[in-house]
């Protein structure tokens, strides 16, 4: 790729150890960077060159596949890697910011923004007060953008003030996934599933992103945001996106986000009248996760003893067009669930009339996208049984495994496509408000109905209540796979 200028706000940050320096190591090492490239970390705290390098150098160590460093390439890397101290909210220190750019005044510069997002309109402000800004820029955005659609109205305003649209990069991470990719290529250059992807012969899908972690150390954050807010907004409406869309003209850049945004404005709203059926609220309690127990979400670090914060939310969600009339989207995520799984499973119809009799009635044909972890896809076709005493049917899976280590990390693949200026896998101002839109209203609602989080225990599936939501339409959960 053409040699470029990486400018990083928050270079000393939790999501610059464990993602960025990571995956910009990786690139380096497979030869994609041009020599000439700069990854410049800026900080608030006052590192010397060779404190910042040893700063990267142990997250690589900690956060790499197989915690490997090759010493040639890292010196090569560690040559790329420039540090400066720059306080964003002060006027005072850009100046040695724009010396150092101002080397090469023609080459891409991307700007990212791995720091509060309170920080934005000044780290905008700064760049353009001092003259930092090219015809080859461009800036990226890290969620949470926004915790409604007015705080997210603001932040699109302050950096839109600044920078075009289409030099605006709102990542989602989930977009980078190996699997996520491949959906596109499942749903639209394969015949078998094009022509049954639709209400006519599936009978709801479901959308899980379970997490056997808790909060960790971001209590202070967490308790102010909640399940819906840090995933259903963003990762989860990404997800249903990609499944729900049409197929898009091409896969140039707005034609795949031109039919997400449809998507999104065909949900049918969520509000009072409707949260008590159709969404479940959650929150964990002490329970055992492997082979230990853990403490209650209220009893974290910086969580307050009656936070009624969900960690766990379910929701029952409608598409109001023709594809989709009368499917049922199932959505769920939640800290500390029974096991770490991403997916989505489209669980097709029965057929209408079945010639073979059994003691029970046979599970239906299911399409399994498994995103994390060991990533791949699983069709569940039925076949006989082997023997005699006539046709007893079961389940059998059919795997395409993606279970290898040489598969870019999703902030590979994406950060190559902010060099390239390639923003198809990124959010457009426009689905991130109407994502917020639609979820203020489930927000708006549980405040109106005085919904409260249901217990569960840690280490379980959630709330009796995401059950019952399912059960109600004699369904269930997808939790014990083939």
């Amino acid at each position: 790729m053409p040699a470029f200028d990486l400018i990083i706000f928050g270079g000393n940050g939790d999501l610059a150890a464990r993602k960025l320096m990571p995956a910009l190591y990786q690139l380096d090492r497979k030869g994609h960077f041009d020599r000439y490239s700069r990854i410049i970390a800026l900080s608030r705290r006052n590192f010397s060159q060779d404190e910042y390098l040893g700063f990267v150098q142990d997250g690589l160590k900690q956060h790499l596949p197989g915690n490997r460093i090759d010493e040639r390439q890292w010196r090569d890397f560690a040559g790329k890697l420039h540090f400066r101290c720059l306080d964003a909210a002060s006027g005072s220190e850009w100046e040695c910011l724009r010396i150092l750019i101002d080397e090469h005044s023609d080459r891409i510069r991307v700007f990212y923004l791995a720091v509060s997002p309170d920080l934005y309109g000044a780290v905008c402000s700064g760049l353009t007060g001092n003259d930092l800004i090219n015809r080859q820029s461009r800036i990226v955005m890290e969620k949470p953008i926004g915790s409604n659609l007015p705080t997210a109205e603001l932040l699109n305003d302050q950096v839109g003030e600044v920078f075009s649209e289409q030099q605006i990069f709102r990542i989602d991470h989930y977009l980078g996934k190996e699997t996520v990719q491949n959906l596109l290529a499942l749903r639209f250059a394969n015949s078998l599933f094009e022509p049954l992807w639709r209400g006519q012969f599936i009978d709801h899908v479901q959308i899980t992103v379970a997490e056997k972690i808790g909060i960790g150390s971001r209590g202070r954050f967490y308790d102010g945001t909640g399940a819906l807010r840090d995933m259903v907004q963003n990762h989860m409406l990404q997800l249903l996106c990609l499944v729900a869309m049409e197929a898009p003209v091409s896969l140039d850049q707005d034609d795949i986000r031109n039919e997400k945004i449809k998507v999104l404005r065909a949900l049918k709203p969520l509000g009072k009248e409707t949260v008590q059926k159709h969404t479940v609220r959650g929150q964990y309690v002490s329970g055992a996760l492997a082979d230990r127990v853990v403490p209650s979400y209220t009893e974290e670090p910086d969580v307050p003893a009656k936070s009624h914060t969900e960690t766990f939310v379910a929701l029952k969600v409608e598409i109001d067009n023709w594809r989709w009339a009368n499917v049922p989207f199932y959505l769920r995520t939640g800290k500390r669930m029974g096991e770490k799984r991403s997916e989505i499973m489209v669980r097709f119809a029965p057929v209408p009339h079945l010639i073979f009799t059994s003691e029970e009635h046979p599970a239906t044909n299911h399409l399994v996208i498994r995103l994390d972890p060991d990533e791949g896809v699983k069709l569940v076709v039925m076949t006989k049984q082997p023997g005699t005493g006539g046709y007893h049917l079961h389940p059998l899976p059919l795997n395409l495994s993606f279970a290898r280590t040489d598969y870019p990390d999703a902030y590979e693949r994406l950060l190559t496509d902010i060099i390239n200026g390639n923003p198809a896998l990124f959010m457009r101002r426009d689905e991130v408000e109407t994502a917020w839109d639609w979820i203020d209203n489930i927000i708006d609602g549980w405040d109106r109905m005085k919904m409260r989080a249901e217990q569960y225990i840690a280490g379980t599936w959630g709330p009796a209540g995401a059950d019952l939501l399912i059960g109600r339409d004699h369904r269930a959960w997808h939790n014990n796979p083939l």
